[in-house]
Order: C-alpha cells, then sequence, then structure tokens
C-alpha cells in the first residue's frame, strides 16, 4: 500500500520528521505505529556482546507492549528485530531500498517475516537498489517513529550515530547501552553518553523510557551475560555441561554457575544422564 503525506493512514508521528516523506510504501500491520515505538540501532559490526544486548532489548520491550523500530542492516538492527519475532512481538523494519528488495540478500528471510508479522516501510519506490544516500535518509523515519532511539553499539563513524542526531533534532529521547572504552564499535556510543544521552544499563531502564510496565514473561527469560549464552546454546538441542560450554564460548566454571542458576529457576533440567535442557 501507498501512503500519502495529509491523507489517512500517513503515521502521525513523521510529520515531526525533517523533510517528512511524501509517500510511503507499506506492507504489514499499520496499527503497531499506534503503540509505543522503541528504535534499536547500533554498527553493522556489533560485538557479540552487542548482538545478545539488541536482541535482549528487543525481546523484553516488545514484551512490555513496544513496537521495535530498526533499519535491518546486519549486526545491531536484525538482533533487535529477531529479538522482537523471538517473542511473536511487534516489529517495524524501515529500509533503504524499495519495499521488495531485500538488502543484505541475506536478509531475505528476516525481511519476509517482518512483512508477515510486523511492518515494512520504505519512501522508495518497489524495485529501487539499495545505495549509499539512502540509509543515512531513512534514519530520519526511523527516528521520528520512535518515542525513544537507543544505540546499542556504535564505531566513531557508524550511521547510528545520523540516527541519534535526527533523534535528537526530531524532539524524541536519545538513549545508550555504554560499552568499553577500548573497543572500536562502542567509542562513538559512549561519546553519545559523554554529551548527555539518557544510560541504559538494564531492561528496567529501557522499560522506564518508554512509560511501561515489566510485563510478567521478562521475568521468565534469562538474564544476560553467561545464563544468556548457555540458553542461546540450549536452541541446538540437550547436551551436557561441556558440550554446551564449547557451543556458548564459555569457560568451564561460568557455564557449571550460569546451569545451576537456570536450574534454580525452572528453566532448565538435568537429566539422569546429565544432559540439560529447556523445560
Amino acid at each position: 500500500m501507498v501512503l500519502r503525506r495529509g491523507e489517512p493512514g500517513y503515521p502521525e508521528r513523521l510529520l515531526d520528521c525533517v523533510s517528512p516523506p511524501a509517500r510511503l510504501w507499506a506492507r504489514g500491520d499499520l496499527s503497531l505505529l499506534d503503540r509505543p515505538c522503541a528504535a534499536i540501532v547500533g554498527t553493522r559490526r556489533a560485538t557479540a556482546h552487542g548482538e545478545r544486548a539488541a536482541r535482549e532489548l528487543g525481546r523484553v520491550l516488545a514484551l512490555a507492549g513496544a513496537t521495535i523500530v530498526s533499519g535491518l542492516a546486519r549486526g545491531i538492527d536484525a538482533a533487535a528485530h529477531r529479538g522482537a519475532l523471538d517473542v511473536d512481538g511487534a516489529t517495524c523494519a524501515v529500509l533503504g531500498t524499495g519495499i521488495d528488495v531485500a538488502y543484505p540478500k541475506a536478509h531475505a528471510p528476516l525481511q519476509q517475516a517482518i512483512g508477515e508479522r510486523g511492518l515494512l516501510l520504505s519512501e522508495l519506490e518497489p524495485a529501487n537498489p539499495a545505495h549509499g544516500g539512502s540509509f543515512p535518509r531513512r534514519n530520519r523515519i526511523i527516528a521520528a517513529l520512535s518515542t525513544v532511539t537507543i544505540v546499542v553499539e556504535a564505531g566513531v563513524k557508524s550511521g547510528a550515530l545520523i540516527t541519534a542526531a535526527f533523534a535528537l533534532e526530531q524532539g524524541r529521547t536519545l538513549a545508550v547501552v555504554p560499552g568499553p572504552i577500548d573497543v572500536p564499535q562502542t567509542l562513538g556510543s559512549n561519546e553519545l553518553l559523554r554529551d548527555g544521552a539518557a544510560v541504559v544499563t538494564s531492561m528496567a531502564d529501557a522499560i522506564a523510557l518508554l512509560g511501561l510496565t515489566t510485563p510478567a514473561r521478562v521475568a521468565d527469560l534469562p538474564p544476560a551475560g553467561a545464563e544468556r549464552r548457555l540458553w542461546d546454546a540450549l536452541e541446538q538441542g540437550a547436551a551436557d555441561l561441556d558440550t554446551l560450554c564449547t557451543r556458548a564460548a564459555l569457560p568451564a566454571h561460568e557455564g557449571m554457575a550460569a546451569a545451576g542458576e537456570l536450574e534454580v529457576r525452572g528453566l532448565i533440567e538435568c537429566s539422569l544422564t546429565g544432559e540439560l535442557r529447556r523445560i
């Protein structure tokens, strides 16, 4: 469908946008934009920690009732979208291509899933291929649609810093997940914190920024860190602790502690043969 500025269906939040798009092509559920929206953005060259944090933010905020908005790029964007889909939550991808063009091509299945279960938007006509200038421009739309923009990881030249600048220019809240001071992927995002962005040190921080309440199901999700890595390793099936530590790239002592915590919380169980499995 095509949405035209000034006509019914055009997202009202985009009227705050720098140069509001005259037209938008949409596929999916437009009502998702009526919810509180959170942009989760960051570098394409994300660290494993950054991708885990983005996916967890996507999961938790979607469970809390927010629509997760991002740009379907590699790294942080894709992780955030996948987090929302993990819990059958709402997510919107704003594309830098025509709505029927997958970029990168490896994200075609993810783009299809979002079109079927969420919302795809683009200001470019169908069949429009990727080109450099279209991606910075679509970032203004991501920021305008969202009450809060959360930067998970961004280097000093990351396009996520453009989204952050648009968020501030358009009167939106900007927040950042802090990172190490000696990792290239977090140097730019840490500078945003230095300059006054809100800090997100927990899922509760992110939920509070949106004015939402923690849903009951969030308490059932394993936290980040070693427990999350062990939990994710169990997606491949039940296994003994040594195998799971190898899958999760965890030292044995960390894996043992994480398994114990997950078992105490009733999230996994150990069979008589020593295999761990999700409950």
